[in-house]
Parts: C-alpha cells; sequence; structure tokens
C-alpha cells in the first residue's frame, strides 16, 4: 500500500473516531439531561446564587456532562436570561474547567478495559430496563464507553507517528513556535468541541516523544483557550450585546491565563520536567494546575471584572423593537430544559402584546379615532413576528435530546403562540375592518351597546390575563374556568343577533345598521375569545381526560330522550 494511500486511511481513522468520541460525549449530554435535566436546572439555578456555590456547581454538572462547553452554553443561557447575576455565572466557567481537569485525569488511568463492560451494560438497562430512568442511565453508560474507546483507539492511533519522520519533522518545527501550538491547539479543539480529547492526544504525543515538553504544555495552553471558542461564536450572531458578557468573559480569563504561560513557557517548562518526568503525565498534570491556578487568580477578581464587561456589554434598550425576541438565546437550544424555559418566557409577551392591542382597539372600535386603527394594526407586527422566532427557535432544539415531558411542553408551547397570533389576526383584521365601517359610514352605536362591546373586550382581556397564568401553572381548575367563557361569549352572541334582528323586525332601519355592526364586532370578539381558550384551556383539559373530542350528542341520545 502506498504512503500515500495509508495516510489517507490514518486521516479516514481519525475521523472516525473523533466522531466517535463527540458521539459518546452526546450520548452522555443527552442522557444525564433526560435523567436529570430540571433537577440539574434547578440546582445549577440555586448555586448560582453565590460565586463560591456557581464555581462548585459549574465542576460538577461539568463532570457529569462530559464537556465544559456544554456547561458554558447552559450558563450562558441563564445569564442571557437575566436568570442569575453575571459573577456566580463567571465562577461557574471557573468551576466548569476544573471538572474538565478532573475528567481529564480519570481518563488518563488505563481505563479501555471498562469500555466494553460499560456499553454492554447501558445496553442491557437501555433494552431491558423498566423506566425511563433506567433508559437514561443506560444511555450514559453506553455514552462513557464510547468516550474511552474512542480515546484509546485515537492513542493507538497515534503512536506510530513517532515512526513518521514528515509528521515528526512538521510538530518538531512547530515545536519551536509555542504560538502556533496554541493556534493550533485551539482551532482543534473548537473544531470537536473537546479540550479533554486534545489534552490526552498531546499527553499520548508526549509521552511518545513526538512533540517536546514545552510544546506539549503550548498544546495545553490552546486546548483551554479553544474550549472558551464555541460558547462565543454562538453568541456572535446575536444583536444583544449583553448576551455576550459570560462567554466573552471567559474568553478573556482563559486568554490572559494563556498569555502568560506563554510567555513563561520556558521556566514552567523545566520546573514541570523536574517535578514530573513522566512526559504523558506532565501534560495531564500541568492541565490540571493550569486551571487550578486560573481559578485561584481569577475568582477574587469576579466583581471588578463583572463590572468592566457590563460597561463593554451594555443593556440593550429593547423599547425601541417590541417585534424584537428577548429571551431566546440561541446557545441555550443545546440545553433543552433552558431553551424551553426561554421559549416560556417569550411565548408570554404574545399574552401582553395581545392585551395592548385589545386596548387600542376598544379605542377604535368606540372613540372613532382612525389612529387607533394603525395602532392596533401594528400591534399584530408585533405578535406575528414573536411568533415566526418561537416557532424557529423551538425547532432548532435537537429533537432526540428532547424527552416525552419536553416534546409535550414544545407542543404546548406552538399552541399557544399560535392560538394568540391567530386570535391577532381577528383583531386586525376583521374587527380593524368592523371599525373602518363604522367611520366611513358615520355609524353611532347606542350607550348600551357600546357598554356592552366594552365590557366584553375587558372580559376578553381578563381571559388573555388567565390564560397565561395558566400556561405557566397547567391548573385544571383554571382550565375549566376558562373554557366556561365561552358560553358567555356565546350567550353576548346571542343577544347581539336578536337585537338586531327585532330591530329589522320592527322597521327601525337607522338603528338596525348599528346593531348589525354591533352584532358582528361581539361575533368576533366571540371568536377571539375562541383562541384564546384554545392556547390554553384545551391542552390542559385534553390532559386531564376532561375535553370531549365532538359537542355532537352520541347517535339515538336524541330519540331515546325523547
Amino acid at each position: 500500500m502506498s504512503s500515500s494511500m495509508s495516510f489517507s486511511l490514518t486521516l479516514i481513522d481519525l475521523a472516525g473516531f473523533a466522531a466517535l468520541l463527540l458521539w459518546g460525549i452526546h450520548m452522555v449530554q443527552s442522557g444525564v439531561m433526560r435523567a436529570l435535566g430540571p433537577r440539574l436546572k434547578m440546582v445549577l439555578g440555586r448555586a448560582l446564587a453565590g460565586p463560591l456555590k456557581g464555581f462548585c456547581a459549574g465542576a460538577l454538572v461539568t463532570t457529569l456532562l462530559q464537556s465544559s462547553t456544554a456547561t458554558a452554553l447552559m450558563v450562558s443561557g441563564f445569564a442571557a436570561a437575566g436568570l442569575v447575576a453575571l459573577v456566580p455565572a463567571l465562577a461557574a466557567m471557573l468551576g466548569a474547567n476544573i471538572g474538565t481537569s478532573l475528567i481529564v485525569q480519570v481518563l488518563s488511568f488505563n481505563v479501555a478495559a471498562l469500555a466494553p463492560a460499560a456499553i454492554l451494560g447501558g445496553l442491557i438497562l437501555f433494552r431491558k430496563g423498566v423506566g425511563t430512568s433506567m433508559r437514561d442511565l443506560g444511555r450514559v453508560l453506553i455514552g462513557l464507553g464510547l468516550i474511552v474507546l474512542a480515546l484509546h483507539a485515537l492513542v493507538d492511533l497515534l503512536r506510530p507517528l513517532e515512526d513518521a519522520p514528515s509528521i515528526r519533522m512538521l510538530l518538531g518545527a512547530l515545536a519551536t513556535v509555542p504560538a502556533l501550538d496554541v493556534m493550533l491547539a485551539a482551532i482543534l479543539t473548537w473544531a470537536v468541541h473537546s479540550s479533554v480529547a486534545v489534552v490526552l492526544i498531546t499527553a499520548s504525543l508526549a509521552a511518545q516523544g513526538v512533540v517536546p515538553p514545552n510544546a506539549a504544555i503550548a498544546l495545553v495552553l490552546g486546548a483551554n483557550l479553544g474550549s472558551a471558542i464555541a460558547p462565543v461564536v454562538e453568541v456572535m450572531g446575536r444583536d444583544d450585546p449583553a448576551a455576550k458578557r459570560l462567554p466573552m468573559g471567559n474568553l478573556i480569563n482563559r486568554a490572559v491565563g494563556v498569555a502568560v504561560g506563554v510567555a513563561l513557557i520556558e521556566p514552567i517548562g523545566r520546573q514541570m520536567v523536574l517535578w514530573q518526568p513522566d512526559l504523558a503525565r506532565l501534560a495531564i498534570d500541568f492541565h490540571t494546575l493550569f486551571n487550578v491556578v486560573t481559578a485561584l487568580v481569577f475568582l477574587p477578581l469576579l466583581g471588578p471584572f463583572a463590572r468592566l464587561l457590563e460597561r463593554l456589554f451594555p443593556d440593550r434598550d429593547l423599547a425601541d423593537d417590541p417585534t424584537r425576541p428577548r429571551y431566546l438565546n440561541p446557545a441555550a437550544t443545546e440545553t433543552p430544559v433552558v431553551a424551553l424555559g426561554a421559549a416560556t418566557r417569550e411565548a408570554l409577551r404574545l399574552a401582553d402584546a395581545l392585551e395592548e392591542m385589545l386596548d387600542t382597539a376598544a379605542r377604535a372600535l368606540l372613540s372613532g379615532e382612525r389612529r387607533h386603527i394603525a395602532e392596533t394594526r401594528q400591534g399584530d407586527d408585533v405578535l406575528d413576528r414573536l411568533n415566526r422566532e418561537i416557532r424557529s427557535y423551538l425547532a432548532s432544539i435537537d429533537p432526540d435530546d428532547l424527552s416525552s415531558a419536553d416534546r409535550r411542553r414544545v407542543e404546548e408551547i406552538l399552541t399557544f403562540s399560535a392560538n394568540l397570533e391567530q386570535a391577532a389576526d381577528v383583531v386586525c383584521g376583521r374587527l380593524m375592518a368592523e371599525a373602518g365601517k363604522r367611520l366611513k359610514r358615520g355609524i353611532s352605536f347606542s350607550t348600551a351597546e357600546e357598554g356592552e362591546i366594552a365590557a366584553l373586550i375587558q372580559r376578553l382581556k381578563t381571559n388573555v390575563r388567565l390564560a397565561a397564568s395558566l400556561f405557566m401553572t397547567a391548573d385544571p381548575r383554571a382550565a375549566r374556568l376558562l373554557a366556561m367563557e365561552k358560553a358567555a361569549f356565546r350567550e353576548s352572541e346571542t343577544a347581539a343577533a336578536r337585537l338586531h334582528f327585532d330591530r329589522l323586525r320592527h322597521g327601525l332601519a337607522a338603528h338596525a345598521e348599528a346593531s348589525g355592526l354591533s352584532a358582528d364586532i361581539v361575533r368576533d370578539l366571540k371568536l377571539v375569545n375562541s383562541h384564546v381558550v384554545a392556547a390554553a384551556a384545551y391542552p390542559v383539559l385534553a390532559r386531564s381526560g376532561e375535553l370531549r373530542d365532538s359537542r355532537l350528542a352520541e347517535p339515538g341520545s336524541a330519540l331515546s330522550s325523547g
């Protein structure tokens, strides 16, 4: 076999084992999130109340998820949504880096023999386990086995590099320029989203003498820098500067530490060789030492550092564009429990926007000013865009990471958003067309008709608020109350239609035009209310078994009752 073909096959093997490593990490993350998702979110949210607790929580979550990048994306989602302060979030990122050090220390020992047993045990639990928790545990064990297996295969694959003169020459040339080593490792870490893999590969290369100690230290520094790049890339496309504080703060921490490490690489290298002659252990122990020292240096400085970040990335004024999403952090889609919380908060803005539309719609219908019609139609743009953004955001979440409860919540959010957006379409379209008709024809409502329209709109606003509350609580009692509002609006529609018919029958043409328009308005308000009920009450009633498929009577029941 030619050398070029052998090299190509080696590259394919490298890519394949790297893909296996990433898939193993994905399985561990998805298994942990499915098993502990809500509890993990709750524990992390509580722990982020203080710097020290946040530091410990970051280390724990990273150890569970086998990835500091996953922790960074989760904490970034909390910070971007305004759920946690910046100082404990930065502390959590320092803890996450300690977590990767613990993972590297464990995997640096010869644990390859445990991989088949972990995969076999995980498969048995996944296929035969009773309950979703056992299946999730099986997923985690399979992922851990794949991680160990992939890392072991990568080390075995790279071992013959010491006999490849061209590769040794290339790495030898890079070893003379620490900055190039840092850049190479940083790019590789960003590409594979795993500093653990890059550090372990570096340790293997150092053990084989392919790279000297100083180059190994530089590669470890680059791996630490690369682990902070992915969260920054995730938020660069966002136009909210505040969302960039935590990822950029973490990157600055890493960059400062790496810069100091590169500047002192010669004395550091000499001391590390004296302390740890085993070059493989040297790379791994330096990785741990670097993260411990960085944490000790930066933890006391997080307060002023957070204030600096807040000045560099100030809060964006959201009042100037109400159509812009406020809580849909793209980085949080990697963590479904955070992403669903963000989508829920954004969906509640639809209820607020619809309530404001109803206010302007009432003025448009009753005051007779055209500017209120334009204001109401502008409100429809808010609901249209927010609903579209929420749908796109939820579609970006990997469905494999969603539990059955998560999928149900996705459906509830989509149902709530779609129905409120459709309610807004009725207000913007049919009700505003009727407001325009009243202005054009100079129709005047009686005091009773105006009072009825105003009372129904006020009742509708109350129902919108009840729907928003029900969307969060899923209380069957509130669902029944909201569903019963349909009967009240149906009675109002019947009364308005009867009044209009009576006026027509008695030849009151002047009043009949007003009553006809009033009946149309009441009918459309009833339609708006139907969408509000469907947005929040129906999903809860369907889940509790209290929603009938049809209002039709059972076949033969009418005859038997007669």
